[in-house]
């Protein structure tokens, strides 16, 4: 039982040392990962656009209601 743990524990530090050493080839990105990346980006910039109409509309409500309180507290 011994022997497996140390067996298991020289496999995993052997594995860690070969996967820190990195790669020695070509450095930088593949064309697929520049074109994922891409359409990662396209799809924060299309869902921002909305997300600052909303929060312009929720300020222009929430500073209007105050004002449409106020003049119909006022009439009654």
């Amino acid at each position: 039982m011994k022997t497996s743990y140390v067996a298991i524990t020289a496999l995993l530090i052997s594995a860690t040392q070969a996967l820190a050493s990195g790669s020695a080839g070509g450095e930088g990105m593949s064309l697929f990962a520049a074109i994922f990346l891409a359409f990662a980006v396209l799809i924060v910039m299309f869902q921002l656009v909305p997300g600052v109409m909303l929060f312009v509309g929720m300020l222009k409500g929430i500073f209007s209601s105050e004002k449409k309180t106020a003049g119909s507290a006022s009439k009654s």
